[in-house]
């Protein structure tokens, strides 16, 4: 999920300094623009009552959160990595922790927002007595508690590992969430995890998707808001494949581990990096604040006067 620089820690001493360095400071400006653009964008769904009053932007609030702390956390992680510092077991844990927290309310609010749309096209009598602030806060609620049970699992199964055993709890390897898989039970636990969420999640849209397109083709009226919840929806299943693509960067680098060299394994890992870590978090922001007719003129302003403010 992040940078996996254990199965290059070997041959360290062979990497392109010069090369590291110049992109970990890419990569950082890189990614404190989009914390900039990011933190804009949830100042902006704060600041009339438009925002804060609607259940879908509610939702897509709760949503850039999720993805402007993990792609926070994301960086901490990579740039710890990259200036080789060990982290003790109790510090790692934490950090990843929050990772892991982040990293499934991400695709479990996608699913919400996707049955927003469903309920707003299909059952559009019924939108206004579903869906209200009081269900929206509930539902992130559930999203919140349900991640945070996923969290206190990954927990109690990091405990069970015989840490007196050990005869410090310096980490021999850099901080991830893969290097706290230190038994065969808690990396069963966390693939079964994450497949239950891609599948569920990826089945959910698909549904809501799927019954919005049949209810566009139906449909003698309001067909424009039809296409444009449907668009919406097909944005959701692709920010949804985005946002899981994390779950196969491990596996990624594992294979490609086999047939290169350290050297270019380490620029490739840079570049997927990148791709699959920083850009889908950048992605809900970027989308939303361009595509939103509502929240456009008021991003853009925001943005503006803080880039004044800043020079």
């Amino acid at each position: 999920m992040f940078a996996n620089w254990t199965n290059v820690s070997v041959g360290l001493q062979y990497q392109d300094l010069l090369g590291l360095v110049l992109f970990s400071v890419l990569s950082t400006v890189t990614c404190c623009i989009f914390l900039f653009i990011n933190g804009t964008m949830l100042f902006t769904l704060r600041s009339k009552p438009l925002f804060s009053e609607s259940p879908c932007y509610i939702l897509l609030y709760n949503l850039l959160f999720a993805d402007t702390a993990h792609l926070a956390q994301s960086q901490v992680l990579y740039l710890l990595a990259g200036c080789r510092i060990m982290l003790t077991y109790p510090a790692c844990g934490v950090l990843t922790m929050l990772a892991n927290l982040t990293t499934t309310i991400s695709p479990l609010t996608l699913v919400v927002m996707s049955m927003e749309r469903f309920v707003a096209v299909c059952y559009p009598l019924r939108h206004a007595t579903v869906i209200t602030i009081r269900t929206t806060e509930v539902t992130i609620l559930t999203v919140w508690t349900f991640s945070s049970i996923n969290v206190f699992t990954r927990v109690i199964l990091l405990l069970n590992f015989p840490f007196k055993d050990l005869q410090s709890l310096q980490m021999k390897d850099f901080c991830s969430p893969e290097s706290l898989l230190l038994d065969p039970t808690s990396a069963l636990f966390n693939k079964v995890f994450t497949y239950f969420v891609f599948v569920s999640a990826g089945a959910a849209v698909s549904f809501s998707y799927i019954g919005v397109t049949i209810a566009a083709r139906s449909a003698s009226k309001n067909k424009a808001s039809a296409r444009k919840a449907r668009n919406t929806l097909l944005l959701h299943l692709v920010q949804l494949g985005l946002s899981l693509s994390s779950t196969i960067y491990n596996p990624l680098l594992t294979a490609i581990s086999k047939v290169l060299d350290r050297i270019i394994l380490l620029r490739i890992q840079m570049f997927l990096y990148v791709c699959i870590i920083i850009l889908p978090r950048c992605m809900s922001g970027l989308i939303y604040g361009i595509r939103d007719q509502n929240i456009r003129p008021v991003l853009m302003y925001n943005l503006c006067c803080q880039c004044k403010y800043l020079s």
